[in-house]
């Protein structure tokens, strides 16, 4: 087959890992795939994306809402897509989807797939929901399978009447799951954590997550400044890399937590992060089912993280992590400092996250379960096909 993928941003994320790494597995398998993104690209793809892979980019593929680029874009996949006569076209993220099933009558034989990553209506306005909601019915109409990262993403699609139940598959993100599993010290690990001259070191929180308003940090640093006094000696590590970054570092500085906050950066040794760490947060609005999480999980981390569709089916609380409400950024600060001052309550949650299963996660499911559904959904394709002709 022929297979394109269209991605609005090739960033250092989730759903950008996931994607190449099923583009990694269908050339594997043989198959021709292109891949279409919009020009906001990290560096780090240049050498890093397979050998074999095609790579179109179409710069009127943009993350903003902005309509005349927008339909500009639909025009430029128009024809992309009537050049290369491709056999599925499976699209990732909000804009991709929308303008990249829009344009997808250009190829009527084409399978057309939407990845879910993320739930675009869920954690914004009503009037936001609404307009997002009203994008996904449009673009649904030309499409024939949807693939969840997580049965509650799935099952949100459904609820919110955007997909039919034969449409609808669940393909977990797939990661290399050794290396967290194996995980090591990072050999920078003293001065990230700010060890003494014996290796003693004080108690260590990671948040791994791109800068960007959904992952809130801000709102988070606001919360962890009026709790820190009890555990002064404690190091709070932010890793990743992003367009809030500056205004991080500068709510860091307002807020008197440079002892406390240490800016990693995107470090490639993730895994050694994570054995440095005594406990992850999270606090994102929206996610589909966060990678990081399960990552933390493989590396025995336990996870702090504020409720999110999904987020049951790999932390359970009070086992591996806690899962706290959404809207009370004060109850992760708080837990937090309670679980670094608890050292049994923190050995416990870390012997759950050992002993947890995450083999749903693991590279090899995903490319054989996304090849599964493009089957299974061409087999559908084929019997709407046979019953109209009958």
């Amino acid at each position: 087959m022929h297979i394109v993928h269209l991605i609005t941003r090739l960033l250092r994320a989730g759903s950008e890992e996931n994607t190449v790494e099923t583009i990694r597995w269908q050339l594997d398998a043989g198959h021709e795939v292109t891949l279409i993104h919009g020009s906001e690209t990290d560096p780090y793809w240049d050498i890093n994306l397979p050998e074999r892979l095609a790579r179109i980019v179409v710069p009127d593929l943009v993350h903003p809402i902005d309509s005349k680029r927008d339909f500009r874009a639909i025009r430029w996949l128009r024809d992309i897509y009537k050049t290369l006569l491709p056999n599925v076209i499976h699209t990732h993220q909000s804009k991709a989807g929308l303008v990249g099933r829009l344009a997808a009558d250009a190829v009527p034989g084409a399978l057309i797939v939407h990845g879910v990553h993320i739930l675009p209506f869920e954690g914004v306005s009503p009037l936001r929901r609404a307009i997002y909601l009203a994008a996904e019915r449009l673009a649904a109409r030309r499409t024939d399978a949807f693939v969840g990262v997580s049965q509650a993403v799935s099952d949100a699609y459904l609820e919110a009447g955007l997909a039919h139940p034969d449409q609808m598959y669940c393909v977990r993100s797939g990661m290399a799951l050794d290396r967290f599993r194996r995980a090591q010290l990072p050999s920078d690990w003293r001065v990230l954590s700010g060890a003494d001259a014996a290796g003693r070191r004080p108690p260590v929180a990671l948040m791994m997550a791109a800068f960007e308003p959904r992952k809130r940090h801000v709102p988070f640093l606001r919360a962890f400044a009026r709790v820190s006094d009890r555990l002064p000696q404690m190091r709070l590590l932010l890793a990743g890399q992003g367009p809030e970054e500056n205004r991080v570092r500068g709510e860091v500085q307002r807020l008197g937590l440079e002892k406390n906050v240490v800016f990693c950066g995107h470090r490639a040794d993730a895994e050694a992060l994570f054995a440095l760490a005594d406990v992850s947060v999270l606090t994102s609005v929206r996610e589909g089912l966060p990678r990081v999480v399960v990552q933390s999980i493989a590396a025995g981390c336990p996870v702090l993280a504020q409720a999110l569709p999904g987020l049951d089916e790999i932390l359970a609380h009070d086992h591996n992590g806690l899962i706290l409400p959404a809207d009370d950024m004060g109850a992760v600060a708080h837990r937090l400092v309670d679980v670094l001052e608890d050292t049994a309550w923190r050995t416990r949650l870390a012997r759950g996250a050992r002993r947890t299963d995450v083999s749903d996660w693991d590279l090899a499911r995903l490319g054989s379960g996304t090849e599964r559904c493009y089957r299974a959904a061409l087999g559908q394709q084929a019997l709407s096909l046979h019953a109209e002709v009958a």
